[in-house]
């Protein structure tokens, strides 16, 4: 395979991020980066594959798979990824309101460590001021 054949491939790969969550996150740049140089790009490719099949094609539709994954990367106290499925929500069409939604459910069933990592990275996503209902009605 050519340079610039691998190069192209691992872009398709790219373009699959960016399709879903608006943008590549660092850990598949290094990822691909390992791939590029071992000689793993297929795994990238078959992962990218099927992780566009499950958020994109399945039944659950792109805002609601968008939700899960924030809610059980959540659960799993994985902020990093779980900030890049919160915005993934939003551009998939979720609202802040869904998003608190699934950080109450975190509490739930993952207890106030999830709960307060949600809000976390909730209010990370929103303007300093102005964007919840008025306190003085």
């Amino acid at each position: 395979m050519t340079r610039e054949t691998e190069a192209a491939r691992a872009e398709a790969v790219r373009d699959r991020y960016r399709s879903t969550l608006g943008a590549v996150p660092g850990g598949v740049q290094e990822r691909l980066r390992l791939a590029g140089e071992f000689g793993r790009l297929p795994t990238e490719e078959a992962l990218a594959a099927l992780r566009h099949i499950v958020l994109t094609d399945g039944p659950l539709g792109p805002r609601v798979q968008q939700l899960v994954h924030f809610g059980q990367l959540l659960a799993l106290g994985r902020a990093g990824p779980a900030r890049i499925h919160a915005r993934g929500a939003l551009r998939a069409g979720a609202d802040v309101a869904e998003l608190i939604g699934v950080a109450e459910t975190a509490l739930i069933t993952a207890g106030v460590p999830a709960y307060a990592l949600g809000t976390e990275i909730i209010a990370e996503l929103l303007p300093e001021e102005g964007h919840g209902p008025s306190a003085a009605g």
